[in-house]
């Protein structure tokens, strides 16, 4: 499915790094899009190593970055190069672990992404995802409503220039008077580029919520160039 406003996307390129912490199954559920990325005229490439980060000329001429990587490592040339290529106008999107639980103390990657993972309770908690009213109108929810999902319930800390489409709410426990409201589908903008972020997805068939594979294949086509 297009998201809804976005042009074609016939003839971009997308790069999907991949890798990290295998708990994620960065190669099973990244595959899970690229025949997605294909039909909509994406020419799709895979790299397993972060040094594609410090090939300028690369990012440069890629459209779109999908990157699925948990946890690990990030030098700062490599931090400092996807950042500029994301300022200069290239896309850059993910999921759960792979894009906000990833270079866990970089800086320069919380800026861009716009929020990092702290922690989930434990095991996999039913809980709604609640779409943000006053953005039903965006592109990536655009005609969804609300939704059940029964996964990992990320609690992240946010940078608070990031457009939230989506919530879910912690209930009130020994450790909070209140309940808490938390991000868990954000976008931004960074220089020229688009950055979109959906923290569910711990596992493959989360992505058999009908909702869950729209917004995130939307997130995919808003964020590219």
């Amino acid at each position: 499915m297009q998201a809804p406003g976005r042009e074609s996307s016939r003839g971009r390129r997308a790069l999907v790094v991949r890798g990290g912490w295998e708990g994620h199954d960065p190669v099973t559920i990244t595959d899970l899009f690229l025949p997605f990325l294909k039909d909509h005229g994406y020419t799709v490439e895979t790299a397993d190593d972060l040094a594609v980060y410090e090939d300028a000329g690369r990012l440069a001429a890629t459209d779109l970055v999908v990157q699925c990587w948990s946890m690990g490592e990030i030098t700062a040339e490599q931090s400092r190069g996807l950042s500029a290529a994301v300022r200069a106008g290239t896309g850059f999107a993910g999921w759960h672990g792979g894009i906000v639980d990833a270079f866990r103390g970089d800086l320069d990657y919380f800026l861009l992404t716009g929020g990092q993972f702290l922690m989930h309770p434990p095991g996999f908690v039913d809980h709604t995802v609640n779409l943000v009213p006053d953005r039903s109108d965006h592109p990536v929810v655009q005609g969804l409503a609300d939704f059940r999902v029964h996964t990992e319930q990320y609690w992240v800390a946010t940078d608070p220039a990031v457009d939230v489409l989506a919530t879910t709410t912690f209930a009130a426990d020994e450790d909070r008077e209140t309940p808490v409201v938390m991000p868990a589908v954000w976008t931004r903008r960074h220089g020229a580029g688009r950055v979109f972020v959906s923290t569910i997805g711990h596992k493959a068939d989360d992505f058999d919520v009908p909702e869950v594979r729209t917004l995130t294949e939307r997130g995919l086509l808003w964020a590219s160039r």
